[in-house]
């Protein structure tokens, strides 16, 4: 590959200007992790006229069975192309196997795990080293359950977050059933067969999932789960972080439900910590859901500007702020 990184190989796959905006995609070659074919997709979006002073850095985390598409659109609609629009420096990441981020050789064991110890880290380091500057991350669903396990592994901290935010992220909705431990270690079984789940036939999405993620999640809410890796109790490193935090939640979001949001925010207890929730009762047009939150006209004109507010000053409008009595 070719080099345009001290860090590790990097290429320039593409570079053009799609209307106002300027899109440069690297493909990463970090090499840290025990599976050397790893490569990681990187798309950097700005302002086409501005590009010698680009704004403060914004890595923007897909969820399952997405890509970076769920952040900009072939036709320049998007939060990363508004964001880009407003003057900051955006970075969307690809996880492995997803858009433009290939399939590694043992991509039916991708996890959670690896993910926050290996990738994120090296796409942080990469960004730090292109703009010299400490950025925002975004993460939508489990994007910012990945985003939350790497600043409770402490993995990702502020030497290379400024501020997270969480949409529709949580890690507390039981399953009960999974409580057995005999169901779920049958369930788990029976995923090994397995090497990925479709997000088309299941209808959740354009891309595919490895089997290693829903085998992990498993893990997370069996009988005696944990949020974390053997090495790392994620839930319980929450607690240290003291980065600006911000939690999203959709009231009409029946996957990733408004308590369980706040729950996971709550564990940020030495953080200053906002929540957000999009609903009528909050003076919203309509009770959004997993997607509308981020991905909708409305969201557009209600939820995108409230996001460029918290990234420019690390609070949400007054109107808009939960007590925390409420929250409670």
């Amino acid at each position: 590959m070719q080099s345009s990184s001290e860090l590790f190989p990097v290429a320039l796959i593409s570079a053009e200007l799609r209307g106002d905006l300027s899109e440069d995609v690297y493909r990463l070659k970090p090499n840290n992790s025990p599976d050397p074919s790893v490569e990681l997709a990187l798309t950097r979006l700005g302002r086409a006229t501005e590009e010698a002073g680009r704004g403060v850095p914004v890595v923007l985390l897909h969820g399952s069975f997405s890509n970076r598409r769920f952040w900009y659109s072939p036709r320049g609609i998007g939060l990363g192309a508004y964001l880009a629009r407003a003057g900051f420096d955006v970075w969307i990441a690809e996880m492995r196997g997803h858009g433009l981020s290939p399939r590694n050789q043992n991509y039916r064991d991708n996890s959670v795990a690896q993910y926050v110890r290996y990738d994120l880290p090296a796409i942080a380091e990469f960004v730090y080293e292109q703009t010299g500057q400490t950025a925002h991350w975004l993460g939508h669903s489990l994007g910012g359950v990945i985003l939350a396990a790497a600043l409770g592994g402490r993995y990702l901290d502020d030497r290379r977050v400024r501020s997270a935010a969480l949409f529709g992220s949580q890690i507390s909705r039981q399953y009960w059933p999974l409580k057995i431990p005999l169901v779920e270690w049958g369930a788990r079984l029976a995923l090994r067969a397995f090497p990925y789940l479709s997000g088309r036939r299941l209808k959740r999405g354009p891309e595919d999932e490895p089997i290693g993620i829903a085998r992990e999640t498993m893990r997370w809410l069996g009988l005696f789960g944990r949020f974390g890796d053997r090495e790392h109790d994620w839930w319980a490193g929450l607690a240290e972080v003291r980065l600006p935090v911000l939690a999203v939640s959709a009231a009409g979001d029946q996957q990733d439900p408004a308590w369980a949001c706040r729950k996971l925010l709550q564990q940020f207890s030495e953080a200053s910590t906002a929540f957000l929730l999009l609903g009528k009762d909050s003076g919203f047009s309509s009770d959004f859901g997993h997607i509308e939150m981020l991905v909708s006209k409305e969201a557009q004109s209600e939820v995108w500007p409230q996001v460029e507010y918290w990234l420019r000053h690390l609070q949400l409008p007054q109107a808009l702020e939960v007590p925390e009595k409420a929250m409670a």
